[in-house]
């Protein structure tokens, strides 16, 4: 039986420093969360018409408050280990395009979707992500 899925859109934003931002998800605001509070990268889902770039971009500044998003270019195409839940009970999987990018300011002003900021070197980034994010995944970035 074919499965159904949803396309998310991730930036990974790296400082000076080489640190990855990481988001904490507001557990409140995901319906059928099951997962707890986890750490996230910014982004979502794309919605009908936009692109790629113009969905990192509405994210990351709806998300974080950045406007100024740069230097995007993709770097993974993962299968998440999370699924979407739906109204009807039922749930669809989660491919998320991740896309390294830049911002113009680390001034963050987060959503109500998150209730923390933190950057995190590559190998903590990598365990933190393990909830949604496949191990190869995470073994790319933590390198």
């Amino acid at each position: 039986m074919e499965d159904i899925f949803h396309l998310g859109i991730k930036g990974l934003i790296r400082n000076k420093d080489g640190y990855i931002l990481l988001l904490q998800v507001n557990p409140e605001q995901l319906r059928g969360n099951r997962h707890g509070v986890y750490w996230d990268l910014p982004g979502g889902r794309v919605k009908r018409g936009q692109t790629v770039e113009e969905t990192l971009r509405a994210e990351i500044h709806e998300e974080m408050g950045a406007r100024d998003v740069r230097g995007i270019k993709p770097i993974a195409m993962v299968l998440s280990n999370l699924r979407i839940p739906l109204k009807d009970g039922e749930d669809v999987g989660l491919i998320l395009g991740v896309y390294q990018c830049a911002i113009g300011s680390n001034d963050i002003a987060l959503s109500e979707e998150h209730v923390a900021f933190d950057w995190f070197s590559p190998a903590k980034a990598a365990e933190l992500l393990r909830v949604k994010y496949p191990e190869s995944f995470c073994e790319q970035i933590a390198a």
